[in-house]
């Protein structure tokens, strides 16, 4: 009697729960036309997901808990559709063989344009605007006092902390406004050519009076945790904006509130907070100048082509031997 032949098996769970995550019926058949040597598992349900991890060798989910991934014994290869992978890298997963991929290169141009509305919305005084539609108030007298004039970001300086896919993104808009670019990156002497000047990522310091916004978009590591603090936001201008779209935990929550209330800085535009979600009765919400949108950053309606784009890329490559996309250096976390 002939013996069985083994299946490679993918196993995607999906977010019933969240529509924005359910897996659609189009991407799930996409990848079982087109990889017929692998079984598809789309799991929708906790108890299909936990059938199926002893014996799958791929999986495509955001965060894989540390239980489970134990139960894992042919897994080769994670796929994390989001950016971050902070919540995957426990000892097991860092120090062994299993290669960790993400989808950085996904969320790069929605990421890029929120980091740009959100520097437009308060260099053009935007909120102040909504909040006096709300109140049906013609505010324009207010507007035109000192401090409160909308600005412009032509000719402004730009300091972009990661520059990987997303700061690359945003710096390319950024210079078709003519503003001046200004980046830091680990390694600034590659990859950089799109800054009028670069910086390693321990030079933060030197760099922070110049900008009039200050965009973070660096992995959450270890390093980068708590990196904006009190110090760093007293060495900005009183006239300048911080813009988070990467981790919340890279401000520490309570120096920026501070900042903002003591007009130490001109406003922040966060996309995500520390903590998150953001409780009912936090002081963040009511700080003057700031603009909160809630992590959506990366959210669009491009989302799930981009995303089945990256991840059949990756599998013909897995599947031929070749070099994966945005592999993840595990000791590092990006």
């Amino acid at each position: 009697m002939t013996a069985p032949i083994a299946t490679r098996k993918l196993v995607y769970p999906s977010s019933a729960h969240v529509e924005y995550f359910d897996v659609p019926e189009w991407v799930e058949s996409s990848l079982r036309t087109e990889f017929s040597e692998l079984e598809v598992v789309v799991s929708r349900s906790r108890e299909q997901y936990q059938r199926h991890l002893e014996d799958c060798e791929i999986l495509v989910s955001w965060t894989v808990k540390r239980e489970d991934f134990l139960k894992c014994n042919k897994l080769l290869w994670i796929h994390s559709p989001m950016a971050g992978v902070t919540q995957l890298l426990y000892p097991e997963l860092v120090q062994g063989p299993v290669i960790l991929t993400n989808a950085t290169t996904v969320h790069a141009i929605p990421v890029a344009e929120q980091a740009l509305a959100l520097m437009f919305s308060l260099s053009r005084r935007i909120p102040a605007c909504v909040r006096w539609q709300d109140q049906r108030h013609w505010g324009q007298d207010e507007s035109w006092k000192t401090g409160h004039i909308p600005s412009e970001l032509d000719g402004k300086v730009l300091v972009i902390v990661g520059f990987g896919a997303i700061g690359r993104e945003l710096a390319s808009r950024a210079k078709a406004l003519k503003m001046r670019v200004v980046t830091l990156k680990r390694d600034p002497s590659r990859g950089t050519e799109l800054a009028d000047k670069s910086y390693s990522t321990d030079q933060l310091d030197e760099v922070l009076g110049e900008a009039d916004y200050l965009v973070l978009a660096a992995p959450e590591t270890p390093e980068t945790r708590g990196m904006i603090g009190k110090t760093e936001l007293q060495k900005m201008k009183p006239t300048a904006c911080l813009i988070n779209v990467a981790r919340g935990t890279l401000v520490k929550t309570d120096a920026l509130i501070h900042a903002l209330e003591n007009g130490v800085i001109a406003g922040a535009g966060l996309d995500v907070t520390d903590p998150e979600p953001l409780p009912h009765e936090h002081p963040l919400w009511a700080a003057p100048n700031v603009l909160i949108t809630l992590h959506l950053a990366g959210t669009s309606d491009r989302f799930w082509q981009r995303q089945i784009d990256l991840l059949a890329e990756n599998l013909r490559r897995y599947l031929t031997d070749k070099p994966l996309l945005n592999v993840i250096d595990k000791s590092r976390g990006y």
